[in-house]
């Protein structure tokens, strides 16, 4: 609710019909593509009533010990460690060890979640396969040719789930479809954005921007701008009115407020559990990983000090904390020991940590241990910034 509520501002103030007078977090919605055509509904048995059960990986802790009718006895991981990337990690990594769990990894490297795998699959890099590229930060569609052939006896996710498929018995013919048929598929898609946009158009000119109104193609086979893309300008919003909800019956049918007070996480400087533990945790990444990705690299590693906590000179003083001693990190949930940074990168009352592979960090830890499988209150995300810790000195420890 409080990134809606500034997601309002340029609704209210007007400026979305200005240039660079809106409010981005990914341009990833802009690509519509026809993904009923990937992800095939319409093969759901016969008579079957419920949609298929469906499991947030925020939550993948819970999930793993408590989900019940029926327990999850089987893992498949791809695209992924979640053995380093998800919340209160210290439940992940219990549901993992569970012995009547079978888990399946298909990755190119040994992470922290193949160390729990009861078998590990070989998976392509984007050099050994063919893919659709969508984008997080720009509006042009792509496609990424194969560079090389796949080494060793590795696989792509479609060919690893198309061999499943039919070892299972599915005869379906989309368990056929070629790459490129099922780029041709999602390609089909019914928003005027993507009209004109082809698979082979796409290996043609490498890259093309998305069919918005005033695009033109150029002498040089380039899309060149006529007018500047404002999408809202004139309204056209994805909401049932098309307007700019400020009051939203669509939020309240969740069970929100759409006009209450804020009401800030319990994990929060504001929050009731400050009493217990005072100090903010920013959970932060890395500036030289992606997430998880090139933890395992060793010339990257170098360029980053994962272990570190960074603290304000107040809150060191407060807690007999020196520059460069070993502190012990805490709360309900778990507990690292990172060295202490006293060098005013932080304000008071907060710490801040990067994430890493456990596998590389103190006691097989990282700073997961601490963060909550906590949902947003809207969207259904993770809860990485709000979490609360306190920080001790380890002398005072036997």
């Amino acid at each position: 609710m409080a990134t809606r509520a500034i997601a309002m501002l340029p609704c209210i103030i007007g400026s979305l019909k200005e240039v660079g007078g809106g409010i981005q977090l990914s341009t990833s919605g802009a690509f519509d593509l026809n993904k009923e055509k990937l992800r095939r509904p319409d093969l759901k048995p016969e008579g079957l009533q419920h949609t298929p059960r469906t499991v947030n990986m925020v939550e993948l802790g819970k999930t793993l010990n408590t989900l019940s009718d029926p327990p999850v006895k089987a893992l498949f991981v791809y695209n992924s460690n979640p053995a380093a990337v998800c919340p209160n990690l210290n439940e992940v990594v219990r549901g993992l060890k569970r012995p009547d769990l079978f888990t399946v990894v298909h990755e190119q490297f040994f992470t922290d979640t193949t160390d729990y795998a009861d078998i590990v699959l070989p998976a392509t890099t984007f050099f050994e396969h063919k893919d659709l590229q969508t984008a997080y930060g720009h509006y042009y569609l792509q496609v990424s040719e194969q560079a090389i052939e796949p080494l060793g006896e590795c696989r792509a996710n479609v060919e690893m789930f198309r061999a499943l498929a039919q070892r299972m018995g599915f005869d379906d013919p989309c368990f056929g479809e070629s790459v490129d048929e099922m780029i041709d598929g999602a390609l089909a898609s019914s928003n005027p954005w993507l009209e004109g946009i082809s698979r082979e158009r796409l290996e043609r000119e490498g890259q093309v921007r998305l069919n918005f109104s005033g695009q033109w193609s150029g002498a040089s086979g380039q899309s060149e701008t006529a007018e500047p893309f404002l999408p809202f300008a004139h309204g056209n919003f994805r909401t049932p009115s098309g307007k700019a909800e400020l009051y939203s019956e669509a939020i309240k049918a969740q069970g929100l407020d759409p006009v209450a007070a804020f009401t800030p996480p319990g994990e929060s400087r504001h929050g009731v559990e400050k009493a217990t533990f005072p100090l903010e945790l920013l959970a932060r990444k890395a500036d030289n990983f992606l997430n998880s990705t090139f933890s395992n690299l060793p010339s990257v590693r170098e360029m980053e000090q994962p272990n570190l906590l960074e603290m304000h000179s107040a809150d060191a003083q407060a807690r007999g904390i020196a520059d460069g001693e070993t502190v012990r990190v805490y709360n309900h949930r778990g507990e690292i020991f990172l060295q202490a940074r006293v060098d005013g990168a932080v304000q008071p009352g907060v710490v801040s940590a990067q994430l890493n592979w456990a596998k590389l960090g103190p006691g097989f830890r990282n700073i997961n241990v601490l963060t909550s499988e906590k949902l947003t209150d809207l969207g259904n995300s993770a809860t990485f910034y709000s979490v609360l810790v306190e920080v001790e000195s380890t002398k005072c420890l036997p």
